[in-house]
């Protein structure tokens, strides 16, 4: 990854300016957030050490530290040791807001999230069979391709299942929908990506995709909604039993 120079790190830690004392973990996240999100940094972009971010906005490098790792759990930004902290490719899809629904999930709002996500999905896939475009179609088809030939390569197969649910989340035609399912999914990102760690859960998985995509080509709505609730139905599942085991 390339080198930023110090001249952008330095107008990186200008631009953040300086938080009121004593301020929570959560207002240096979303000082960091709304910056990341103004589209005057750009994705891969190294970040200034904690020692600078935490002179420019004027609190302790713990402060500093916390909300990193926080914005590391929501896949905002990516810790390589030995290199750095960079901001991670795709951020501008993220709402700025996402913070304000809590930094760290507790049990029962992880599990209200999960509800909503699947209603959403279920709205999602029931519009997208009316509105979603043949282009969308084909890419979603590409998907199936990537998941089935990294069945047992956890980490593609989980990009791919992303971006397969985000064409049914376009395709259904409505912008706010799409967004609150983008920011659902990055609140409970960390917990998809530590639930499918067999073999047997990913093929499974592959199987409902491709039934939720037959009944998409086909526009047969009461198809997509049954293989639709089935697939969030196991995925839910899978998330809580980590989430839980986790607690």
């Amino acid at each position: 990854m390339a080198t930023t120079p110090a001249h952008s790190l330095t107008k990186i830690s200008e631009a953040l300016g300086s938080v009121s004392q004593g301020s929570a973990v959560t207002e240096v996240a979303e000082r960091l957030l709304a910056y990341f999100t103004s589209g005057e940094i750009d994705p891969g972009t190294r970040l200034p050490a904690e020692r600078q971010l935490a002179a420019s906005l004027g609190v302790g490098r713990s402060a500093v530290r916390e909300a990193l790792a926080a914005l590391e759990i929501l896949g905002i930004v990516v810790v390589r040791p030995g290199s750095g902290t960079y901001l991670r490719d795709g951020i501008s899809e993220l709402l700025p807001r996402t913070l304000s629904w809590g930094m760290m999930l507790g049990a029962p709002r992880t599990r209200e999230l999960v509800e909503l996500r699947n209603g959403l999905e279920m709205q999602a896939v029931q519009l997208a069979v009316e509105r979603i475009d043949e282009e969308a179609l084909a890419r979603m088809s590409g998907y199936l391709d990537v998941m089935t030939k990294n069945v047992s390569n956890f980490p593609v197969f989980i990009e791919a299942d992303a971006a397969f649910h985000r064409e049914i989340a376009e395709g259904s035609g409505n912008q706010v929908l799409q967004e609150l399912l983008q920011s659902i999914r990055s609140l409970l990102r960390i917990w998809v990506d530590r639930a499918l760690t067999d073999e047997a859960h990913s093929a499974a998985a592959l199987a409902e995709h491709t039934a939720i995509y037959e009944a998409l080509t086909s526009r047969d709505a009461a198809a997509a909604t049954e293989t639709m609730q089935s697939h969030m139905d196991t995925a839910s599942r899978r998330l809580l039993t980590e989430f839980t085991a986790s607690q």
